[in-house]
């Protein structure tokens, strides 16, 4: 099933938003009460024109101060610029996000393809990699409105790449967390990994 919300269970319910803060100041996720996309998939929209396929993420960056939208499973993250202050935009922002589900209108112009496709020819340090990632880190990071995705392993050099997003990327904590938290835990658990970079800053 391809990612987007079941219209016809979702307008028999009524639409619920509540907003949880994650450790980046400037940014929110907005909680919804149904499955936005197909649990394990996000969406990262970090500026207008990589939105054009979604029409409510257009119409979220038409307000001036936000900087970047980002979808997953029932939440959408929104980052904002350092001047807006969140208690005065949070109920506008909550009042068209609730308005546009309640008009049914669609989250994508066309269905979205799954895009992520897991290759099977990983080597046994990808496959550790990519466990440890899947059964310690995502949880964690998905909790502050964001993601993590492996991207690649330099088996000679022990470099890990990975890639933040949603409220993780550019957040001063991210980088924090990223070499004390998520380095450390993959060096203890695959020896070969010396050093965790992150991509898409």
């Amino acid at each position: 099933m391809s990612a987007g919300y079941n219209k016809e269970a979702l307008y028999k319910q009524q639409i619920h938003i509540y907003t949880e803060k994650n450790p980046n100041p400037n940014s929110m996720k907005f909680m919804l009460n149904f499955m936005l996309i197909k649990d394990g998939n996000n969406i990262d929209f970090p500026d207008a024109e990589s939105a054009s396929n979604s029409p409510l993420a257009v119409g979220l960056f038409k307000y001036p101060y936000v900087k970047r939208v980002f979808y997953m499973s029932n939440f959408i993250t929104i980052t904002k610029d350092e001047q807006a202050q969140w208690a005065d935009v949070i109920p506008e922002l909550k009042q068209f996000i609730k308005e546009y589900f309640e008009a049914q209108k669609p989250l994508f112009n066309e269905e979205q393809k799954d895009v992520i496709v897991e290759a099977n020819n990983d080597s046994e340090a990808v496959k550790k990699i990519k466990g440890v990632l899947d059964e310690y880190i995502k949880p964690a990071v998905e909790m502050d409105g964001g993601a993590i995705q492996f991207q690649s392993f330099d088996e000679s050099t022990g470099v890990v790449k990975v890639l933040l997003q949603g409220s993780c990327s550019g957040c001063p904590s991210s980088m924090i967390t990223l070499k004390a938290g998520i380095e450390n835990m993959l060096k203890r658990m695959v020896p070969t990994v010396k050093e965790v970079v992150a991509e898409g800053e």
